[in-house]
């Protein structure tokens, strides 16, 4: 395994991430058992970042993890979410944030987290989130609950106004840097590597477009980037590669990013993640794919309040 730190933070950090959303059920029933060995096996791999949130299975996945992580806490840099609690649920006060810290340490069985960070942030009134959400999360660093304090959201824009905003140490957003989009290289990588944040990058498969299964029904890309991501899964197909392989593989070659977070619930899937980190990619396979990818490249998709996103969708 690789490592890389954490912007400033002087953390180092496996370039492949935990993503335990699935230990709270979000796509599939996942078993105690079966994710128990997940993680176990992960640690043994030598993956040691963990992301978790409250939003995922309603607190499932906090509780399973931080019951896995018993007697094994300080071989990892767990990070947890606040903020968003359910699909529609938001509360982003500061009374909420000081209170869901102690909840979060409570299911994860441990007396800190070493990332806090304000969950997809472009839902809610940006001004609420710099001037009560952060300066709590501030508080909540100086109490040593949490080291260190980040957003993440799949808006770009609104990161970038955190950062200028407050002293943060990290930013996440996920399908924004993958084989069919680059464009947090446009905005976000700039300011992260200004500020000296700990650049975090999720989803690498785009959600599942990349994937021999295909986009899942609920997928918000346009149909025309779907088409393109099942022209890029052939393409792979014919070049005899798993497009999961190659679609993780590039994401990890990004030189500023620290960690990649891959969701994984089963052993099968850190082996395969773990797989696909290693496996050299072909630049020819790269040229085709980005060929097939040209039409609807850097095409995103509303999220969160519209005055929040980074392109003008009043019209999609």
């Amino acid at each position: 395994m690789q490592y890389k730190t954490l912007g400033n933070t002087g953390l180092k950090v496996s370039v492949l991430g935990f993503g335990a959303s699935p230990l709270g059920n979000e796509f599939r029933q996942t078993t105690e058992e079966e994710g128990k060995r997940a993680v176990d096996l992960a640690i043994d791999r030598g993956i040691n970042y963990f992301d978790t949130s409250p939003f995922y299975g309603r607190t499932l996945s906090e509780e399973r993890l931080g019951k896995f992580l018993e007697g094994q806490r300080d071989k990892v840099i767990v990070a947890t979410k606040c903020g968003r609690y359910d699909s529609h649920t938001f509360d982003f006060s500061r009374e909420r944030t000081m209170l869901s810290i102690d909840e979060s340490l409570r299911r994860l069985r441990t007396d800190h987290v070493d990332v806090l960070q304000a969950h997809d942030i472009e839902f809610r009134d940006m001004n609420q989130v710099i001037d009560e959400t952060i300066p709590a999360m501030l508080k909540i660093k100086e109490s040593g609950k949490a080291r260190f304090i980040g957003v993440t959201s799949l808006q770009l824009k609104v990161m970038v106004r955190a950062a200028q905003a407050h002293p943060i140490d990290t930013v996440l957003t996920y399908c924004r840097y993958n084989l069919m989009i680059t464009d947090m290289d446009e905005l976000l990588t700039p300011a992260a590597k200004e500020k000296g944040l700990g650049l975090i990058n999720a989803s690498p498969l785009h959600m599942r477009i990349l994937t021999e299964a295909g986009a899942p029904d609920w997928h918000p890309a346009p149909e025309s980037v779907k088409r393109a991501g099942g022209k890029v899964v052939a393409i792979c197909r014919e070049a005899g590669a798993d497009p999961a392989d190659v679609a993780l593989r590039f994401c990890i070659g990004h030189p500023d990013v620290a960690t990649t977070l891959v969701g994984m619930s089963r052993p099968d899937h850190v082996e395969n993640n773990i797989r696909g980190i290693e496996t050299p990619v072909d630049p020819e396979l790269l040229r085709k794919i980005a060929e097939a990818v040209e039409p609807v490249k850097n095409t995103s998709w509303a999220s969160g309040r519209l005055e929040n996103c980074d392109y003008d969708y009043a019209e999609a």
